[in-house]
């Protein structure tokens, strides 16, 4: 495959969108992680909606500003990063194999609009409000908010009169729902690949992981070896489906193990997920009065709800509202639940595991402080690398890089006198495709891609000792040993205990 390479030209192809729109009718806003993003005029009809604007008000990552205090940004300037992301993304494929694959602009187009609204029907504090929140008060139900973001989109167009092209309607919507398990998406649509941009629910790499790792790092102070970059500046089309470079495979190992150091670092911090418990129970307690599930149904009364709904419990004077008042005052004034302790299932336990439940903990007593199932929080974490217990790097293609040298080059004058060399690149690139096995490049990646941790919390601090107890003869009675590494603090028993007296 033949490349035409010139130094200044690839300058501008790496600053922005040079073939895709007229930069003099965009909006330039500047981001703190991408530098400048331009938001072309069908993008600023959805953007200066009210619907829109709600996503500044849902921060990015839930509840974990009031453990790592830099953690306020929003799911609005992630929108506007993955929007800026998706329309590299589409660009620089556009720019290497512009011809071979029949990108248009309309597709630079509806790519863009995709990382734009794909978390416009998000709920409050982060995944929690689908994940823990509704599965309570709407039992069975198959919400997401990716479907909420397809209704949503629907919704601003006809709210607001906006002017879009059916078909192009119609892909977005499609592209958002890529990666869910919602997606009717079929195999032998054209152009495929374009829809793994965004969500991809092929291999998990999308624009969407490239903008929040970088951001949500980032915001709460900690490092990252992952440089999405690189893979945008590689990635190539084969069969219809994104590839990478083989060389770069452990880069690619590096984008999803970055993930996961997230989550178990931030997102499902000890103390973060404690707080949520109580948002969770707060919102329970409060749902009946405020009826905050009946907001999920609707568009128009959806966009509504946001993470505001805490300051409007804590400051309303309803009776009915007391007991959800008064877990957001806990919150305040840092009477968390108290972590008493957590444990790791054991892989062979993996693929039967059921989830516990505080009932299952309660049966476990033995005498002493009676303990009921009200007194208990507990929070089954999952965590893995996209695809369960699978090793996601078996889903994703790779292609080889035999040479790559120039073939010849030629020097023209320029107005200044100074001369500027073209080069014309010969990279004798497979057309292959492939997957890696992971023991064909290290022996040090992964045995297991897997994790589940059951982790246990009491509601009130004297009954530390007592749920913690019940929570080892749990694990005795499961599993034949105590599965936790560590032993729950004396201190924390010895403050449960000072409290009794």
């Amino acid at each position: 495959m033949g490349a035409y390479c010139n130094g200044e030209l690839s300058l501008s192809s790496r600053n922005g969108y040079e073939a895709s729109y007229d930069l003099r009718y965009s909006k330039n806003v500047h981001d703190n992680v991408h530098g400048n993003i331009y938001l072309d005029p069908l993008a600023l009809k959805f953007i200066d909606t009210e619907q829109f604007q709600r996503l500044r008000d849902l921060k990015q990552l839930g509840m974990a500003h009031m453990v790592f205090p830099g953690a306020v940004h929003s799911r609005f300037e992630h929108s506007l990063g993955v929007y800026w992301l998706a329309g590299e993304a589409v660009s620089k494929l556009k720019a290497n194999q512009g011809m071979e694959l029949g990108i248009n602009r309309f597709d630079v187009q509806t790519v863009k609009l995709a990382g734009l609204l794909h978390d416009v029907g998000h709920g409050p504090f982060s995944h929690m409000f689908e994940r823990e929140f509704l599965p309570h008060v709407l039992p069975g139900s198959k919400w997401s908010h990716e479907e909420m973001s397809v209704k949503m989109v629907d919704h601003i167009v006809d709210e607001h009169h906006i002017d879009i092209e059916s078909e192009t309607l119609k892909k977005v919507k499609e592209m958002i729902l890529a990666g869910s398990e919602s997606s009717q998406l079929k195999s032998t649509r054209d152009k495929r690949f374009l829809y793994d941009i965004v969500a991809n629910g092929r291999n998990g790499i999308d624009v969407d992981k490239f903008d929040y790792i970088a951001r949500d790092t980032r915001a709460c102070g900690l490092g990252c070896n992952f440089q999405h970059r690189r893979l945008m500046d590689v990635m190539r089309v084969l069969g219809d489906e994104i590839c990478y470079r083989a060389t770069d495979y452990l880069t690619v190992h590096k984008l999803f193990a970055t993930r996961v150091d997230l989550y178990r670092t931030v997102y499902v911090h000890a103390k973060v997920k404690a707080i949520e418990l109580m948002v969770v129970d707060a919102l329970l307690q409060a749902n009946d009065y405020l009826q905050i599930s009946s907001y999920a149904h609707e568009p128009s009364e959806y966009w509504k709800l946001d993470d505001t709904i805490i300051k409007t419990i804590e400051t309303a004077p309803d009776q009915e509202l007391k007991k959800a008042r008064d877990l957001i005052l806990r919150i305040r004034r840092r009477d968390l639940y108290q972590f008493c302790n957590e444990y790791t299932v054991p892989v062979e336990q993996l693929e039967n595991f059921k989830d516990v439940t505080a009932q299952d903990i309660v049966c476990s007593q033995k005498g002493g402080v009676a303990i009921k199932e009200d007194d208990i929080a507990v929070s089954n974490i999952k965590i893995d690398f996209t695809r369960g217990k699978h090793n996601p790097l078996e889903s994703i293609k790779f292609f080889k890089v035999r040479n790559m040298s120039p073939s010849f080059f030629f020097c023209t004058p320029d107005t200044r006198g100074s001369y500027r060399c073209l080069y014309l690149y010969q990279d004798f690139e497979s057309d292959d495709k492939f997957p890696i096995p992971k023991d064909r490049i290290s022996h040090l990646l992964p045995a297991s891609y897997q994790d589940k941790i059951v982790r246990v919390y009491s509601k009130k601090p004297e009954l530390v000792a007592a749920v913690s107890e019940a929570f080892e003869n749990f694990q005795l009675k499961t599993y034949g040993i105590k599965a936790q590494v560590h032993a729950t603090p004396e201190k924390k028993k010895r403050k449960a205990q000072d409290s009794l007296l």
